[in-house]
């Protein structure tokens, strides 16, 4: 697949770039992606739940009626789960939710994000993203220049660019990550992704295995 190169400004440089039909253009396998994704999000789980069971409770163990003549059934003490304040039966307890996944089917995954995104018309690839100072304006004016005004977009970069970063910190629909960094979670949470030339080529080294 061909797309043309714009500048910064949004202008078309007259160049092409080649996105590599191995990763950009394979039939999206959506099952690999919701796997990848479930990983993701279940790996930002803290999973420090915990509810007191009845064993936990402070109070007294004694009991609170009679063993017989009471009329109903024999009551246990105050920590009993049927009581208010008591114990909780089988509350949640801290747990891992992180689980392992093939590093071919999180490799097909994002292949297929790519796929989706290039075959939607969603990606669009600029010569070179570098500013002088981290402002916030020069992301804005980006995403201007390229129609992407108020749409969650993705930056990826080939390379750590902390101006780039420092000037989409501050801008909810804005992430920007290193080809290193990619998640099948992070491009298809994206209506928009920006690639930059650099970027282009260490995803082609990256993902082309």
């Amino acid at each position: 697949m061909e797309l043309s190169i714009y500048n910064i400004k949004g202008e078309d440089t007259g160049r092409k770039v080649l996105l590599n039909d191995a990763i950009f253009g394979i039939e999206p396998n959506d099952h690999a992606i919701y796997l990848d994704v479930k990983q993701y999000l279940a790996n930002q789980r803290q999973g420090t739940h915990k509810a007191k069971a009845r064993s936990e409770i402070a109070g007294s163990t004694r009991k609170l009626g009679r063993q017989k003549g009471g009329g109903g059934a024999r009551p246990g003490d105050i920590k009993s789960p049927v009581r208010v304040g008591g114990g909780r039966i089988f509350g949640p307890v801290p747990r891992d939710y992180s689980f392992k996944l093939n590093k071919k089917v999180k490799r097909l995954a994002r292949k297929s994000a790519f796929s989706y995104k290039a075959q939607n018309g969603e990606i669009v690839v600029v010569d070179n993203l570098s500013f002088e100072a981290p402002k916030t304006k020069n992301i804005l004016a980006l995403e201007s220049a390229l129609k992407l005004d108020g749409k969650k977009t993705l930056i990826i970069l080939g390379s750590a660019n902390k101006n780039v970063y420092l000037s989409a910190r501050n801008l909810k629909q804005v992430n920007v990550l290193t080809a290193s960094e990619l998640s099948t979670y992070s491009i298809m949470n994206a209506k928009a992704v920006i690639l930059t030339e650099e970027s282009v080529a260490a995803i082609d080294q990256i993902f082309n295995v």
